[in-house]
Order: C-alpha cells, then structure tokens, then sequence
C-alpha cells in the first residue's frame, strides 16, 4: 500500500469517525437525574400547590396559552427571524399534550430542550435558563402540570419556518455552545448571602429574566448567562420592545431604583419611576404579582447588587427645567413635536415630563427616553398597552394607541422631542423607524386578559 493511499484511507475513516461522533451527539437524548426513577404515586396537594407556584415564577402560562385558548393548551405565536413558532400544548392530554411524558421526559423539556420524541426545541422555549432549576421544583412542577392543570385536546400547529433553517439537530451543537445545563449552585463569596442567592436562583431560572433583557449574539444566543458578565441583564431589543437594564446603570437602569421600589414594580406593576408595559404586563399580570413578598424582595436585593457601566450609560441624569421654556406660546411652534406633545401627552404626562406620582410614569429620565434604543418609545406610542391587572382589579390609566390618530412623521417628531427635552439623551426618531413598526406591530388589545391557571 503505497503512503498516499494510506492517507487518504485515514482521511475517509477519520470523516466517518467525526460523522458517527456528531450523529450520536446531535440525535441522542440528554441524560436526566429522574431516569430510571417510577413516579407512579398520586402526588401530594402540596406537592402540586408548590408546582403551582413554581409555574407562576416560570410564567408558563403567558406563552403557552392566548386570549382565546384553555391555560396552557398552546397556540401563541412567536416570531422569529426565521419565520414565527408557535407555543405547544402543554396540558396532560395524552394525544396533543404531555400526558404521556414521564418525569425524565418532562426533565429533558424544561431543561434541555428535548421534547419525548427526541426533537429539539427553539430556544424560545427558555430552557437556557430553565436549566437551572432545582430537581425539587423541577419535580414539583411535573406534579402540577400532570396533576393539577386541566388536559385539553387541542393539535399543535407547525411552525413556518422553511427548510433548511426547520432542521432542529443543529441546535444541539447550538445547546453544547451557548447553554450550561446544570441546576443552580448557590455562591457563597462576597454579599451572597441566603436571600442574594434566592434572588438568583429566581431571576436566572424560573423568571428567565435574561430572556428579555440580556443582548444577543449573532446566533441569537444570550451573550451572557449570570451576573460573572456584564453584560448580563444589561437590555435588548427583543420583539419590537427595548427590555431595558436591570443593572445599576442610573440612566438606563436600576441606578435610581432603590430594593423598595424594584418590590412595587413587580408586586403593583408601578412605582414613582414606571409602570409595566409591553411584554412586561403579561409578566405582571400572570407571574411577578403571584410571588411571595421574601421571594420578590429576594429579586429586588439580587438585581441592586448588579453594578452598572459608566461608559455605556454616560453621566447620572439630572431635571433641565430649560426645556419647559420651549412649550410656551411664542416658542412651541418653533419646535416639530412641541404642540403635538403639548396637545397628546402633557395632560397625563404633565406639561413638565415628571408624570403623575405612580400612576402616569415620567418621560423625564425614564430610562426609555434615555437609551438609544427606541423601539419601546415608537411602540408604546403607536400601539399603547394593555391594562395592568393587580389583585384582580384592571388599571385606570393606560397608555392609548395613537397609530390612528398620529401620521409616522408626528410621532417621529414628537418623540424625538421627548427624548430630548428634560435631559433626556435618547436622540431623535426617524418617519422611517415608526413606518417600520407600525407595519410590524398591531394595536395593543384593550380586552383585560389575566389568564387563570386552575
């Protein structure tokens, strides 16, 4: 056998070598620490109940259920980059849902992103951030799902992308690159006392806070899993909404939120500095206001000890009263955006921009005024926001849609004017940004939706 020959023999066995390797890796199913494991006894109500609430720290129902479906049984769309996705059916039916899953099935689901079949979930599914949850609520969770929420006989629908980018097996390369799947273990360095690390354990897990709010990469990973980067947590544009920084960034953040006022965000849905909207109602309205008040302060003292980034968030803001002179008679003319602001916002607002105590939110400083990044400011004003439902009882104030009212050219410049008026650093908005969400996006319902788990 001549040497050249041998090469290429060991070229071609070395193909097939890594050609078996990654079909085993991308075609086998994770291990779980339930395999093995008979979960055939009724399950306790406590048990269940527990589950029950560890489903409103998930906040599973907002995504596996609309307005128009049974809690749980699917159907919500998602778009993707790729094309859109729609939420499965996640009820014990055993036809269309997971009333044939086992608790290791189910593990590998929450977990690892692997239905029963073996084929892999969209990332949109947080598993990333699932990953972390403890084999008790993890356990608790099955209890409830299985035991305690309604089955429903509803088909799944496909999802609209095309192939090549439909195939799912890559994203198991995607999982070994950009996902650490192993249950939280608590720090035990610095200020990471018992209630720091329950806050972690709540906002990098089951509240999947990440998902939102931390950048992605180029493959539409998170850039960063937990607090060792900065640049976890630190905002994203995600969905035609801007989740801003949860760090200690005074203009764009957390920096002028003190533990107290992150607890009545999450708790009422406001405080003196916001109220919810866009995707963070449907947070309110079906998970943070359900949590214990030692787990949402758990939340609150976590996210305070996550510093901020002077160089991107520039100087701590400060009130300029001089941009109050540009809405008197003689000088609002003169301005594009003044008296469209003047006539539109200042009423609830306040002519000022300082809002109205924490029922109307201030423009002043708002961390949406003060980022580059506008697309919250474009669609909250093109499509308003969905009432906040506390305790059952839907909100006075809301944010109306003014797509209707407002050609792209108005709200570009009276949101431009905003944004820079006050101190305000955002920048200006461009008719051409506003036509591209408003072809986007559709009117915020006005229907009060808090969907009912059991």
């Amino acid at each position: 056998m001549t040497k050249s020959r041998s090469k290429r023999i060991f070229a071609v066995l070395a193909v097939v070598c890594v050609a078996v390797g990654v079909t085993w890796f991308v075609t086998r199913k994770p291990s779980s620490s339930f395999d093995g494991i008979a979960d055939t006894n009724p399950p306790s109500v406590e048990l269940i109940q527990r589950g029950e609430y560890v489903a409103r720290l998930s906040d599973c129902v907002a995504c596996h259920s609309t307005p128009e479906s049974a809690p749980f049984a699917g159907g919500l769309e998602m778009a993707t980059p790729m094309g859109s996705i729609f939420a499965t059916n996640v009820t014990p039916d055993p036809q269309t849902g997971i009333g044939r899953y086992t608790l290791a099935d189910f593990d590998r689901a929450v977990r690892h992103g692997v239905a029963s079949d073996g084929h892999r979930l969209y990332p949109a599914m947080p598993y990333p951030s699932y990953a972390k949850l403890s084999d008790d609520d993890l356990r608790a969770l099955y209890a409830y799902f299985m035991h305690g929420v309604e089955p429903v006989h509803a088909a799944n629908r496909s999802s609209d992308i095309r192939w090549p980018l439909n195939m799912r097996w890559p994203l198991a390369l995607w999982n070994a690159v950009f996902t650490a799947s192993a249950p939280y273990q608590a720090k035990t360095s610095g200020s990471a006392d018992m209630q720091w690390n329950r806050g972690a354990y709540l906002v990098q897990g089951p509240g999947h806070c990440g998902s939102c709010h931390t950048p992605r990469g180029w493959a539409f990973n998170e850039k960063a899993l937990d607090e060792v980067s900065p640049l976890f947590l630190s905002g994203s544009v995600l969905d035609g909404w801007y989740a801003p920084s949860l760090r200690a960034d005074h203009n764009t953040g957390l920096g002028r939120w003190s533990e107290a006022d992150i607890y009545q965000f999450l708790k009422a849905g406001r405080n003196p500095h916001a109220v919810v909207f866009g995707s963070m109602t449907d947070a309110l309205n079906n998970s943070t206001q359900f949590m214990t008040d030692q787990d949402l302060q758990a939340i609150a003292h976590y996210l305070k000890s996550l510093p901020g980034d002077a160089n991107r968030d520039g100087a701590p803001w400060t009130y300029d009263a001089a941009s109050d002179r540009t809405l008197a008679a003689d000088e609002r003319l003169k301005i594009p955006g003044a008296q469209t602001f003047l006539a539109k916002c200042s009423f609830c607002h306040g002519q000022n921009g300082r809002g109205q105590g924490q029922w109307i939110p201030p423009l002043a400083g708002n961390a949406s005024s003060m980022t580059s990044e506008n697309a919250s400011s474009i669609n909250v004003t093109l499509n308003g926001s969905a009432r906040v439902v506390a305790n059952g009882v839907p909100d006075s104030y809301r944010m109306p849609p003014f797509r209707n009212q407002l050609s792209d050219e108005e709200i570009a410049d009276v949101l431009s004017f905003i944004r820079t008026s006050w101190g305000n650093r955002g920048g200006a908005v461009k008719p051409e940004e506003v036509k591209k969400l408003r072809e986007r996006t559709n009117p915020a319902s006005s229907n009060v939706i808090v969907l009912q788990m059991r």
